[in-house]
């Protein structure tokens, strides 16, 4: 592998700023210091520019095997450290569904000759797979995803004894989607009676309501108390949700963790008329105070961690009829750039970013020699320059999907380069696709 020497780098890490150099060498951070030199080495003048870990995100779909028309794992990871995301966590509602062992072999085989980015696969719940989901290598293997409301096929895990038994025997960490189904129903044959076939987008957080996410989300904590289950819920969507959490405790004692996601910061409900089914979400975009809540929350550390939940669809799909239009849409490729405008609006700082995006990622999942700029761990970093305007349109998105939420947001924040375990993946638009990212490893 190439050796890299970035000189004179603005490093955000654990809490602290300052300008240093760092070597990389052999994919691994080999040395940071001042005034340092190596012979041969690729310099890089990183002045002016930050530095942070890449981010690391734990929840995507890259719809790779089975619905490839609306993305996969290559064109998705390319996006991803296009973004500044230098490993990622992808969802086990491809087709088929990742419920056995041997599914989620063919999709690791799939990204160690693909993936620019480091990865790592879900393997899947469902009601009537407990045998195949203990199998599950917690060295090997990020989580046990359990869709605790609508999903794909045979995943929605609704039966109490089911949740119950995947609870108390899981041997790695239980991320869960959390909504109740049966809230859900009543509100939309609610809604129907009342609107019959004429839904429309400004319905769907309040047919996919605050209570339905917290009723799930209150027994799914419930459930890990009991059982003592290593707890992770994802793409936390609402205010009242935050106080299930705790914000005391180290992270690394936390029994029960939570995520947000980028487009639940970004967006609200009074978005849905400018974008429609374009942010379109289960959970559902809702109120400014959720929004509000939410940003809090991950500034007081009731959440833990900041994600994508990246889930492209056509926009032919999008733009059919609310009820018709599938929920999702791409975010890999935006979510930092959105994250650094918060910061340059004073919403968040460079720290809690880089804490909430890499550093916890790594402690929440026992992700081993990642997450943090440091010697001797993976060379996984992102170089970012904070005054280099550019909009978001078609022509610049590397989605498979070909659109973006973000479309037409003008960012001042531009990523100018990415590395992945030690490879400088992107760098001012161009891509280096001859190497692959590394699959991620757990020390549990």
């Amino acid at each position: 592998m190439n050796t890299y020497l970035i000189k004179a780098a603005k490093i955000v890490n654990e809490g602290q700023k300052y300008i240093a150099d760092v070597l990389i060498k052999d994919g691994i951070i080999a040395k940071i210091g001042q005034n340092l030199s190596a012979t041969g080495a690729q310099e890089i003048n990183a002045e002016g520019l930050h530095l942070l870990p890449g981010m690391i995100d734990d929840q995507v779909h890259f719809r790779e095997p089975g619905l490839t028309h609306k993305a996969d794992i290559f064109t998705e990871s390319m996006a991803a450290v296009a973004g500044g995301i230098t490993s990622f966590m992808e969802m086990p509602n491809t087709v088929p569904n990742t419920l056995t062992q041997d599914l989620l072999k063919d999709k690791y085989n799939i990204a160690s000759q693909t993936s620019l980015a480091n990865y790592s696969f879900y393997m899947g719940a469902s009601n009537d797979n407990i045998e195949e989901v203990l199998k599950t290598d917690p060295k090997n293997v990020c989580g046990i995803k359990v869709f605790m409301g609508s999903s794909t096929g045979n995943m929605l895990v609704d039966n109490e004894k089911t949740l119950e038994n995947i609870f108390s025997k899981a041997p790695i960490l239980v991320a869960t989607h959390c909504e109740d189904e049966a809230t859900i129903r009543h509100n939309l044959a609610e809604f129907k009676a009342k609107y019959g076939d004429d839904l429309t987008i400004d319905m769907h957080p309040l047919i996919r309501s605050a209570e339905a996410c917290y009723k799930s989300s209150s027994m799914a904590v419930e459930l890990a108390k009991r059982y003592q289950t290593r707890l992770h819920i994802l793409h936390i969507s609402t205010a009242k949700e935050i106080a299930l959490f705790d914000h005391t405790t180290a992270l690394k004692d936390k029994k029960i963790t939570a995520e947000a996601c980028v487009h639940h910061l970004w967006f609200n409900d009074k978005d849905y008329v400018e974008k429609g089914n374009l942010i379109k979400w289960n959970p559902a975009v809702k109120t400014i105070e959720d929004q509000a809540g939410i940003l809090q929350g991950i500034l007081d550390n009731h959440i833990d961690v900041i994600a994508t939940d990246h889930a492209p669809h056509t926009l032919e799909e999008k733009q059919q009829a609310y009820a018709q239009a599938p929920s999702g849409g791409p975010l890999v490729q935006h979510a930092l750039p959105a994250l650094f405008e918060m910061h340059l609006l004073g919403k968040i700082s460079l720290e809690k970013i880089a804490e909430k995006t890499a550093h916890n990622l790594a402690i929440c999942f026992d992700i081993e020699k990642r997450g943090f700029i440091r010697e001797g761990y993976w060379a996984d970093l992102v170089l970012v320059n904070l005054n280099d305007p550019w909009k978001v349109t078609k022509l610049n998105n590397f989605y498979k999907c070909g659109w973006s939420p973000f479309d037409g947001q003008t960012f001042q924040a531009s990523i100018t380069h990415t590395f992945v375990s030690g490879n400088l993946a992107y760098q001012n638009g161009r891509f280096t696709t001859d190497q692959i990212g590394k699959r991620l490893t757990f020390s549990r």
